[in-house]
């Protein structure tokens, strides 16, 4: 392996290392967006105004993806009676594999399509997963990229404290 392959190697390591340090902790609006979801229905953040939105950004491809969805789906089933909202957002040009993966692993919550990567731009998505906490006013409050086990009870912590609220 050549010394810049290995660099490369290196800083990718590193990035996943930083796996689900909060890389946000205040208040600013969420922005506004409307996806297409696996229903066929469109969804939008503002219909979704005085709930605690969770919106995690996943790819079929994505191994921790695939390791926190069952979790994620718990959670959901969990909490969504309390007023809090999970949206899986898939980040893939093509929704063929996130059908397939989804059908081997079904899920409760709204999947949504954002297959041209607008509203991962939106929220700086730059990391495979990414979980942005929504509060009831409708500010970003967490924001989460990557996964690593136990991460889940940060995940949590939040959504406990932001129902709370």
């Amino acid at each position: 392996m050549s010394f810049l392959a290995f660099s490369r190697w290196t800083r990718l390591a590193a990035l996943c290392a930083t796996l689900i340090v909060p890389a946000f902790a205040g208040t600013s609006p969420a922005p506004e967006f409307s996806l297409p979801s696996r229903d066929g229905d469109s969804v939008s953040l503002q219909e979704l105004k005085g709930q605690v939105v969770m919106l995690n950004f996943w790819a079929s491809w994505c191994g921790p993806c695939r390791q926190e969805m069952p979790l994620l789906d718990q959670m959901h089933r969990r909490y969504s009676s309390l007023g809090f909202t999970l949206l899986g957002v898939n980040v893939e040009a093509s929704t063929q594999d996130a059908e397939r993966w989804l059908a081997q692993t079904p899920v409760s919550f709204p999947v949504l399509f954002d297959t041209n990567n607008e509203v991962s731009r939106l929220y700086d998505v730059n990391a495979m997963p990414s979980t942005v906490f929504i509060d009831r006013q409708g500010n970003v409050r967490y924001l989460h990229r990557g996964y690593k086990p136990g991460d889940e009870s940060e995940y949590l912590n939040q959504i406990r404290t932001l129902l709370k609220e």
